[in-house]
């Protein structure tokens, strides 16, 4: 699966190819990361991510999340991915994560702005959720940014580092969906 999120960006179906890259940005990028994520302290090798993306494509064969990379003019520059897909209710979670590198420069803003509109028009979905570490300021500034509506606080939803973290949950309705102008649609 390949969508071309703007003449720079483009999101591809994660592949075992993603490995060794996926490792090498998040080496580069730990610091940056680890605030944030569960996962970045124990993805220490390309056999983990190996295994990772594996894991991943088997939840993709069985319609729980479509996994997916972000390619900026042929560079890897982090992750996205629709999660936790349920077809009956019609719902999916939007998760993303960059690069240190890749910071600051509307990445993460373009990017679910195409795998929204893919949710809400090739898939069908009628809600996309966000979740946002409440001390997260540029995580939480992608969904303001596309007219998410921050619906609430999760208390102590995740378990990060020995302790639980709340979280803030935004949202989008495909009747409120509103795809920026000129932006073509997948």
């Amino acid at each position: 699966m390949l969508l071309q999120a703007d003449s720079a960006l483009t999101i591809e179906l994660i592949g075992l190819q993603h490995a060794a890259p996926l490792l090498e940005l998040t080496n580069t990028s730990r610091e940056h990361l680890r605030p944030w994520l569960t996962w970045v302290d124990f993805m220490q090798s390309e056999a983990q991510f190996q295994q990772f993306i594996l894991n991943s494509r088997k939840r993709h064969a069985d319609g729980q999340e479509l996994p997916c990379v972000l390619v900026e003019q042929g560079r890897l520059a982090g992750r996205i991915g629709l999660y936790r897909i349920d077809s009956q209710h019609q719902t999916a979670e939007i998760g993303y994560w960059l690069g240190t590198a890749f910071q600051g420069r509307g990445i993460a803003t373009r990017a679910c702005r195409a795998l929204a509109a893919y949710a809400f028009g090739g898939l069908g979905l009628n809600r996309i959720e966000i979740r946002c570490g409440t001390g997260n300021l540029r995580s939480q500034a992608v969904p303001e940014r596309l007219g998410f509506a921050r619906e609430g606080l999760l208390r102590q939803a995740e378990w990060l580092h020995g302790e639980f973290h709340d979280l803030y949950l935004y949202a989008m309705l495909r009747s409120q969906w509103q795809p920026a102008a000129g932006a073509s649609q997948p």
